[in-house]
């Protein structure tokens, strides 16, 4: 169904506000910069579409009446809120001066944020960036519904058809007790290695979970029944001597603090997991999203890849 036409233009409820504003035609006419005959024959026309009376006037006075009270009201909201589009659009016309609401996935937030968050604010000083922290399938999910406008996830889970710039590689890093017969060497270990080796991963729902279990099952690794909810969790639990785990290199100055565990790097082709920014290929600001992405990844700390000993190293630096 069509939608009807208002009887009156966002135009003439400003010529009813001012006059409603000063109470006096010439004072309203100079204020909307208009002749005081066309400010009378706006106000008159809209009147008579309304089929109402706003204003009472003599030679003497202008009084709103009853009527007009209430529609001044609800004019102002509306002029209110007007103001409020032509902003949108000013603001939009200028990608950098906006709100962006980007998605990121847990295991990639507490440990790269901390380090994008001044450079972005630096390098965008008017951009103002909302950090929704969530899984990738709610992020997918929120993208395609226009509730987001980027997120920060891995490819190698399915994300379907999206636009993307790379930000880094994450290789996976082996977290393991010191007595353990892989903490014997410090060279890059054969991911064959992990055959038979108990190895605890995160809860199906993570993508990096789904990645671990993955590359468990090409190695014939034991995946351990406990299900973590944060690559935290499975560090400590590591600690206490239970098994190894499998944590991205992005996490591991921030997780591995204990020194009774250490840290080995695979040998390449590494197994690792490729960190995005990714968008929809129909959003109208890709190139400020480029721009965005680039900045990152010039921002992207550089990983621990080995720590020996652990207690001697506390945490990476950026290139």
């Amino acid at each position: 169904m069509n939608p009807k036409p208002h009887p009156f233009t966002l135009r003439q409820l400003q010529y009813v506000v001012a006059l409603a504003d000063v109470l006096n035609f010439r004072e309203a006419a100079e204020r909307c910069y208009v002749s005081q005959p066309s400010l009378s024959a706006q106000l008159a026309q809209i009147e008579r579409a309304l089929g109402v009376r706003l204003f009472e006037r003599d030679k003497r006075r202008v009084i709103l009446t009853p009527a007009g009270r209430a529609f001044v009201r609800q004019a102002r909201l509306i002029l209110r809120e007007a103001d409020a589009l032509v902003e949108i659009a000013h603001r939009f016309g200028d990608p950098f001066s906006a709100t962006l609401h980007i998605g990121v996935i847990p295991t990639i937030s507490p440990y790269l944020l901390p380090k994008l968050t001044p450079v972005l604010r630096e390098a965008y000083p008017r951009l103002s960036i909302r950090w929704i922290e969530e899984k990738t399938t709610a992020i997918l999910r929120d993208l395609h519904a226009g509730h987001l406008d980027a997120g920060l996830l891995s490819l190698e889970t399915e994300v379907g058809d999206v636009d993307a710039e790379v930000i880094a590689r994450d290789p996976f890093m082996l977290v393991l007790p010191r007595t353990h017969p892989l903490a014997a060497t410090t060279d890059a270990l054969q991911t064959e290695k992990l055959a038979g080796v108990t190895v605890f991963v995160l809860q199906e729902e993570h993508c990096f979970g789904e990645q671990a279990r993955t590359l468990c099952a090409k190695t014939n690794a034991h995946i351990d029944a406990f299900r973590a909810t944060s690559l935290t969790t499975l560090v400590q639990i590591v600690a206490n001597g239970e098994g190894v785990t499998l944590i991205p290199a992005i996490a591991v100055a921030h997780e591995v603090t204990d020194p009774q565990l250490c840290v080995r790097a695979f040998a390449e082709p590494a197994p690792a997991r490729t960190i995005a920014l990714v968008w929809r290929k129909s959003y109208p600001f890709d190139a400020a999203l480029r721009e965005i992405a680039d900045t990152m990844r010039r921002a992207y700390p550089r990983p621990v890849l080995d720590r020996e000993p652990l207690a001697s190293a506390t945490g990476a630096g950026s290139e």
